[in-house]
Order: C-alpha cells, then sequence, then structure tokens
C-alpha cells in the first residue's frame, strides 16, 4: 500500500528488453535520486509514477524493477527513459498524508489543458468513462503515482473530465511539471470508491 504522497522524483536511465520479441517485458534501471534506499531491500515495492513495481536489483544509485507488456500496456512512462515520481510502500509507523493508494493503475488519462490559474495551475484530465462513476466532487484519485482531490466532474459523451487544482510546491517536486495538453497519465481510482461501487451493485442485483 501507498499513501500517494510523492517521496522523490527518479530517472528511469535504461530500458533494455528482457527477451527477444514484441512481448518481452523490459527492466528499468532507475536513479534513486533523493530516495532514501538504506531500508530498501530485494522484492520491496516501490511505486513508479502510481505503477507498484518490484525491486529485483539495488544498484549504487537506486534500483532496477522488471515490468511485463501488459503493465507497459497499460500505463504510461515506464517506456522510456526520463523522470518518474517514487514512493516507497506504507508502514504501520508512517503518517497517511494523502489516502490509501494500492499502485494498481485502473486506466489511461489524457491532460486536456493545464493551465496556470492565479498562483495555482489548473489540471484538467479526460477519464475513461468506464471510470466515470468512481469519481466525485472533493473525492480522491491518484495521478501519476500523486493523491490529488478532485474539484470539479463533467461526463462527456466519450469521457469523464475532471479539474485538480495544484499548488506550486506539488507542481515543483513531482513529475508534473513535464505535462501539457494530450499527455498520457496514470490513473487510480479511491479504494473506497471501489469497495462501494460493488456493494450497490451486489445488492441491485440480488
Amino acid at each position: 500500500m501507498f499513501t500517494g504522497i510523492v517521496a522523490a522524483i527518479g530517472t528511469i536511465t535504461s530500458v533494455t528488453p528482457l527477451a527477444a520479441g514484441p512481448d518481452a517485458g523490459v527492466r528499468l534501471t532507475i536513479d534513486a535520486g533523493s530516495l532514501p534506499m538504506a531500508d530498501v531491500g530485494l522484492g520491496d515495492s516501490i511505486a513508479l509514477n502510481g505503477a507498484c513495481m518490484t525491486v529485483v536489483e539495488k544498484t549504487a544509485n537506486g534500483f532496477t524493477v522488471d515490468v511485463s507488456r501488459e503493465s507497459l500496456r497499460l500505463t504510461a512512462g515506464l517506456d522510456a527513459p526520463g523522470e518518474v515520481n517514487l514512493e516507497k510502500a506504507l508502514t504501520l509507523a508512517e503518517r497517511l498524508g494523502g489516502h490509501l493508494v494500492s499502485g494498481h493503475v485502473d486506466g489511461l488519462g489524457q491532460v486536456h489543458s493545464f493551465e496556470p490559474v492565479g498562483e495555482s495551475r489548473e489540471l484538467i484530465v479526460d477519464a475513461p468513462k468506464a471510470l466515470g462513476k468512481y469519481l466525485a466532487y472533493k473525492g480522491s484519485i491518484v495521478v501519476n503515482g500523486v493523491s490529488l482531490t478532485v474539484n470539479r466532474v463533467e461526463d462527456l459523451a466519450e469521457a469523464c473530465r475532471f479539474s485538480i487544482n495544484l499548488i506550486p510546491h506539488t507542481v515543483e517536486v513531482t513529475t508534473f511539471k513535464h505535462l501539457k495538453a494530450g499527455s498520457k497519465v496514470n490513473l487510480e481510482i479511491d479504494l473506497i470508491a471501489r469497495y462501494v461501487e460493488r456493494m450497490l451493485s451486489s445488492s441491485q442485483a440480488s
């Protein structure tokens, strides 16, 4: 489990195919940046842009993870060198600053716009229509591994559009600074919303 509070910005320094052929996964080598690695061991979980990955090797500057082709198909930002948001798995002794996050990407969103509003910036994202029922005003959403609060929701014909207000600090300490209209982002819906929807659908079926 994670909290959606980014601990550091890391950098994917290399992407190496694990085998030949189009269905092969890749091994990512990540420079962990300022993320403390002393307490990280083989098999530990670290979220990369909101996707939970397993450490398969520690390096002098960070770690490596293996990513399946299916995971690459369902996520954004893990198939090429570049910056990624990093968060180590939650321990019971830590403060829950965001919300409970599983690190399982539910879908890809597309940035509609990312514009200044006063001293902040408004991020507007088009989410897959199927995720729209989990998005609510003042509810929680994870975008590229960052726990955020939804300010507005609009159901469109082919998507669910939501907006988020980002303070300068959040933009500065995450990879959001690289977003622009058309960028793909990883989305994870709120864990509680997922279970509420399941309970409601089960009761209606019976």
